[in-house]
């Protein structure tokens, strides 16, 4: 429901475009800087074009217009993916894309609420925003407002404490506006995330926590409508999960076949031949 008017949604078509302009976008940002969470960003992309032009109500020109929707980047390390996102939505300036992670630059390499409009939190250390999405959703229920809170973590952040005593309170509260959002891309500093520390059965624990569970191939832009617009609607007083099944470096096949890493590295001469790549499979 970008900007006021469902009317606007986008046919998942044109929302594959977008998810091919983060991509974009964001490997281009790599390029200033010869590094970045590329591999994070170019998995999560679809994620993010389902979010921003399907999913949120918001309104570009007005980030902190009381009545949007709040989208919490709880990775931190993930801000080239959604300041590629931004810029796409027209929040953010597209020249800004020069400047990333320069001095004095509004994007920063990890995201910074002070700095970048758009970015509602400062992401850093793991565990956080689905605690702050739970005194988001209770304040916003608190002034009878009906945005949703949307708030986007990482599979490493599921070994935390503090996001299962999250959800354990967002369940208690009975928040049904808060929807929270997992990158599951089986991929963090100390390795895969299935075998440094394993949370499934996964689908499962959500669900044990009292929240209604959704576990979808997060590269799959109908199947993540679907998701998003069951998460939305649905008439069940209690928080909503959903789990998305990323490919890292998706898009870019040679990047998609290196040795998966946390942190992927791209030579210098590799970031022209993935915008190649990616210009070679430019969507209709």
């Amino acid at each position: 429901m970008t900007s006021q008017s469902p009317a606007i949604q986008l046919s998942n078509m044109s929302l594959a475009r977008r998810a091919w302009e983060i991509r974009r976008k964001a490997v281009r940002m790599g390029e200033v800087q010869g590094q970045g969470y590329v591999g994070q960003a170019l998995g999560i992309a679809d994620v993010l074009a389902v979010s921003y032009f399907h999913a949120l109500t918001h309104r570009p020109d007005d980030p902190e217009w009381e009545g949007r929707d709040r989208f919490l980047l709880s990775i931190g390390h993930y801000a080239i993916a959604l300041y590629a996102a931004l810029i796409e939505a027209g929040i953010l300036p597209e020249q800004e894309l020069e400047t990333y992670g320069t001095d004095d630059s509004r994007l920063p390499m990890s995201g910074m609420a002070a700095y970048t409009p758009g970015m509602e939190i400062t992401g850093g250390s793991l565990g956080q925003g689905l605690g702050i999405g739970v005194g988001m959703a209770l304040g916003l229920k608190a002034k009878k407002n009906p945005a949703f809170v949307y708030n986007l973590m990482s599979d490493g952040e599921l070994g935390e404490g503090s996001t299962w005593e999250a959800a354990m309170s967002a369940a208690h509260h009975r928040l049904d506006n808060l929807v929270s959002i997992v990158d599951f891309n089986d991929q963090q500093a100390d390795g895969k995330s299935t075998e440094t520390l394993s949370a499934e059965p996964l689908a499962d624990k959500w669900a044990a926590f009292g929240w209604h569970v959704q576990r979808v191939d997060g590269n799959d832009i109908k199947a993540l409508v679907a998701a998003f617009d069951t998460a939305r609607n649905l008439a069940e007083p209690r928080p909503r999960v959903i789990v998305c099944d990323t490919v890292m470096c998706k898009g870019v096949p040679f990047l998609e076949a290196r040795e998966i890493m946390h942190f992927v590295r791209v030579e210098a001469d590799e970031w022209q031949k993935a915008l190649a790549v990616l210009d070679a499979n430019r969507p209709a």
